[in-house]
């Protein structure tokens, strides 16, 4: 690959859960993203977080370097590296950030931190091979929803961002998980419920709003809600889950969604935004994504949805935000450990 010394070759490395990945950025244009999942999990039905990075370790050399295969770049020509310092299973975040440091090291190259919450907006600014893409103009709203985080996030630059509201329990994706788990489906479980809802009647049954002050949410009520209600309606018919699927996954997920968009609009008319954007796991759930376009078309906002890969956990925001923060001279040093917890 040809490069000029004015090039920025940002090397992500994620692995902040159970997805061990790696990107290649150029100049904010992507020539890689590599991504590994772990299918040891199925099993248990959720994320073992000792098996996580253990298969972190297995994975981490492998996806680096064919990252940098399918880039057409060696590893000399890279500027800096950029890795998921935190928030995340400590464990999986060791391996990620004790690779990065190690590579920094042996090549002298500077390294960059990363908020992954961070990286899950600014996925919105990452742009093809070729250049193009759409990004969001500041200032703009983030309704970023994962496993583990639900935020409202005022963002006002590339790395000028305020959390204005947050889930003070339960994430929604992880509520989205609990009731796939409580009808019996499969871990991963969301995408399922996704599935069936596609079929099902999003008003067959109601579920109880939480109440909560301000932009902040709250899912865990609604889990236990939502269990109550199949443990009393199996009890009288043994085959309700089976006969009542799609209506059952379509009801619950036009819930979250509701309780998800009632506070994303109030805060964009609080801040007078007029430009939203959704990013994280769950942004990739077609319910969300409905509903959010044609409450973009009802109030007049410039509505920005990420591309599938750019939903779930990835190594292209991570390097996208090493990217900007790179610009900023914004370096780590070498005796920094990750973070379970952070905060934008």
């Amino acid at each position: 690959m040809s490069t000029s010394h004015k090039d920025i070759i940002i090397l992500g490395i994620e692995s902040s859960c159970d997805d061990t990945s790696a990107a290649i950025l150029q100049n904010g244009n992507i020539l890689a993203n590599i991504i590994a999942g772990q299918q040891v999990h199925v099993d248990y039905g959720g994320v073992v977080p000792e098996l996580a990075s253990r298969a972190h370790q297995q994975n981490i050399i492998p996806v680096v370097d064919k990252a940098l295969k399918e880039a057409g770049v060696s590893k000399e020509e890279l500027t800096a590296i950029a890795f998921t310092r935190g928030p995340g299973l400590l464990g999986s975040l060791l391996v990620g950030t004790s690779f990065a440091k190690s590579l920094a090291l042996a090549l002298q190259l500077p390294m960059v931190e990363v908020n992954h919450m961070q990286a899950h907006v600014l996925a919105h600014f990452i742009k093809e091979k070729d250049g193009s893409g759409t990004s969001p103009g500041f200032p703009f709203i983030c309704l970023t929803v994962s496993g583990g985080h639900t935020q409202i996030v005022l963002v006002r630059d590339y790395l000028d961002m305020e959390v204005v509201g947050e889930t003070i329990d339960d994430a929604a994706g992880e509520a989205f998980d609990k009731v796939a788990k409580i009808m019996g489906f499969p871990y991963p479980g969301g995408p399922l419920v996704d599935r069936h809802a596609k079929e099902g009647n999003p008003t067959a049954f109601s579920f109880t709003h939480p109440k909560v002050d301000g932009y902040n949410y709250s899912f865990s009520g609604l889990k236990t809600g939502f269990l109550y209600f199949l443990r009393k309606e199996v009890q009288a018919n043994a085959n309700f889950v089976e006969e009542h699927k799609n209506d059952i996954c379509a009801s619950i997920q036009h819930t979250i969604v509701s309780i998800l968009l009632r506070k994303l609009e109030r805060a964009m008319q609080d801040f007078g935004v007029t430009e939203v954007a959704i990013a994280g796991g769950v942004s990739a759930n077609s319910g969300l994504r409905e509903a959010i376009t044609a409450l973009g078309q009802q109030k007049g906002w410039k509505v920005h949805i990420p591309k599938f890969e750019y939903c779930t956990d990835n190594a292209a925001m991570i390097a996208i935000t090493g990217h900007y923060k790179f610009l900023q001279h914004d370096f780590a040093e070498q005796d920094l450990v990750p973070m379970a917890r952070m905060k934008i």
